[in-house]
């Protein structure tokens, strides 16, 4: 270790978790599972409405599947780090309240606990928001791309084709807009 360096505590271990890009294990599970699926839905469009054979296009709905649900899920975790924070300043005061009117007037309580159990509330709820928001935003976003490319953009193209680079290029521009800042 170097000298003047000294080793974080837990607390503030936790308090960095808070603010990393990391998700935790339960959101990246929760991530992945919602983008196979949203990842998936455009295999029934091609499938009906393209026509599309199920069964020797296959490989390719798993292939683009995979993918997609990669750069979806990649968008669902940058979409959430971007909005989390400002959730959570929106969210302070409410919390706060919250938190304090459960509390009531413990006198066993220093402000220092009271205080942590607010920012442990407020960052519980700036997260779940942050999740589900991203989620849904990213949701309608792909699939709304997904119709204007393959019925619209690349409607003159073969089925193949067209879901290759239609369902694909959703999930690359979805993944593209979600690394901007807002």
């Amino acid at each position: 270790m170097a000298v003047g360096k000294k080793a974080l505590t837990r607390e503030e271990e936790l308090l960095l978790q808070d603010f990393s890009r990391n998700v935790s294990t339960k959101s990246s599970a929760l991530f992945y599972g919602n983008a196979f699926i949203v990842s998936a839905i455009p295999i029934w469009l091609f499938w009906r409405i393209h026509q599309m054979d199920l069964y020797s296009s296959v490989v390719v709905f798993v292939l683009v599947s995979a993918i997609t649900t990669w750069l979806v899920s990649f968008a669902y975790k940058n979409i959430k780090f971007v909005l989390k924070h400002k959730i959570a300043q929106k969210r302070e005061e409410a919390v706060a309240k919250e938190v304090m009117r459960g509390i009531g007037d413990d006198k066993k309580m220093t402000k220092k606990e009271k205080d942590e159990r607010v920012l442990w509330k407020k960052n519980e709820v700036a997260d779940y928001e942050a999740t589900t928001f991203a989620i849904f935003y990213n949701n309608a976003l792909f699939l709304a791309l997904v119709v204007f490319l393959s019925f619209y953009i690349l409607r003159s193209f073969s089925p193949t084709v067209n879901y290759l680079v239609s369902v694909t290029g959703s999930g690359a521009l979805l993944a593209l807009f979600s690394t901007g800042s807002r």
